[in-house]
């Protein structure tokens, strides 16, 4: 018999919202010849700037040999520009284009709707409740490209540390 606590857990519940919501999701980038990946990408570069790629693998939580896959078919799209850093001859610059902005606001688009339909059964109050405490629910685990930055790079840190003082 399950206890009180144990009968609202949510770690099931979040799972299938997740599955349906990829689900459905998948289904309306794919016409934009996205995938959910692609789409993080594209976003973190629009809210976040023109990161070195080595700050957008950290910011993404993923390997760079997935990362140069991932930004090779975003090129190869003409969704993103990588450059040289002036700086840093070394390092490259991840650059959203036009074409990127544009598609992504499509995506958007097109993922509100299916949003919608997977949320269907909740009104407009319960879906402002929903996102509210999903964000307060991660707010530790949000992608941050200047602690990425800093993490790659101590003198940054350093920097970083110096100026909040």
């Amino acid at each position: 018999m399950a206890t009180t606590a144990n009968r609202h857990r949510s770690s099931a519940l979040l799972d299938h919202l997740a599955r349906l919501t990829r689900l459905r999701a998948e289904s309306a980038l794919a016409p934009l010849g996205l995938r959910p990946r692609h789409l993080v990408a594209l976003t973190v570069l629009r809210d976040h700037g023109s990161p070195t790629q080595q700050t957008l693998a950290s910011a993404l939580r993923t390997d760079r040999t997935n990362l140069i896959g991932l930004l090779n078919e975003l090129e190869s799209e003409h969704l993103i520009l990588r450059r040289r850093s002036s700086e840093d001859r070394r390092r490259h610059i991840v650059e959203l284009t036009d074409e990127g902005a544009a598609r992504l606001a499509e995506a958007e688009s097109a993922l509100a709707a299916a949003e919608d339909e997977v949320l269907s059964a909740l009104d407009a109050e319960q879906r402002e409740l929903l996102y509210s405490l999903l964000q307060q629910a991660t707010t530790s685990h949000v992608v941050d490209c200047a602690a990425a930055a800093a993490a790659d790079c101590p003198a940054a840190a350093e920097e970083a540390e110096q100026g909040c003082e």
